[in-house]
C-alpha cells in the first residue's frame, strides 16, 4: 500500500508542476499579448509626420494662365523659368492650348513673380509682355505671333486683352 500511495503522492505534485506551468504559460502568454498591443498602439499613433507632409502639399496653389508660344523649344524655356522661381513645385506648358499649369508654394512665391520669370525670358504671359532682347534672342521657330491667342480655349476674351500690359516689339 505504500507504494500505492507515494505513487499517488507523486502524481499530485507532477499535477503541482503542470499546473504551475500552465498558469505561468498563461501568464507569459498574457504579458507578450498586452505588450504586443501596446507596440500596435503606437504604431497608429506615430503617423503624425505624414498627415503634417499632407499638410504642406494641400498648401500648394494651382494655377493656369496664358503664355504665347510656338514648339517644344518654347515649352522647354518657359517650364525652365516658371520652375526657377523658389516655391514652385512643377510647371507644364501646353503648346496646343497656349497655357501653363503651375503649381506652387504661396508662403514663397507668388503668381506675378511666375509672371515676371516667364517674361523675361521672352514669352508673353496674360499679365506680363515678354522681355523683347530676351524674344530677340530666342530661336526663329520660337519667334511667336504676339497677337496669337492663348489659354485653355485658345480664345482671349476682349476684356483679358485689354487688361494685357502689352510692349509694342
Amino acid at each position: 500500500m505504500n507504494f500505492s500511495k507515494k505513487n499517488h503522492e507523486h502524481k499530485n505534485k507532477n499535477m503541482k508542476v503542470v499546473s504551475n506551468r500552465v498558469l505561468l504559460s498563461v501568464a507569459i502568454a498574457a504579458t507578450i499579448g498586452l505588450t504586443s498591443c501596446k507596440d500596435e498602439t503606437k504604431k497608429k499613433t506615430e503617423p503624425t509626420t505624414t498627415t503634417t507632409e499632407m499638410s504642406n502639399e494641400m498648401a500648394m496653389t494651382n494655377l493656369t494662365f496664358g503664355v504665347r508660344g510656338n514648339c517644344s523649344m518654347c515649352k522647354t524655356t518657359i517650364e525652365k523659368a516658371a520652375n526657377s522661381v523658389e516655391g514652385v513645385a512643377s510647371a507644364n506648358w501646353d503648346v496646343d492650348k497656349k497655357k501653363i499649369a503651375v503649381s506652387f508654394d504661396e508662403d514663397k512665391t507668388d503668381a506675378m513673380a511666375i509672371h515676371k520669370a516667364i517674361a523675361a525670358s521672352g514669352y508673353d504671359t496674360e499679365k506680363v509682355a515678354g522681355d523683347e532682347s530676351a524674344y530677340n534672342d530666342l530661336p526663329g521657330c520660337c519667334k511667336y505671333d504676339h497677337d496669337m491667342m492663348m489659354n485653355q480655349t485658345g480664345e482671349m476674351k476682349e476684356a483679358e486683352h485689354s487688361n494685357q500690359d502689352h510692349m509694342e516689339h
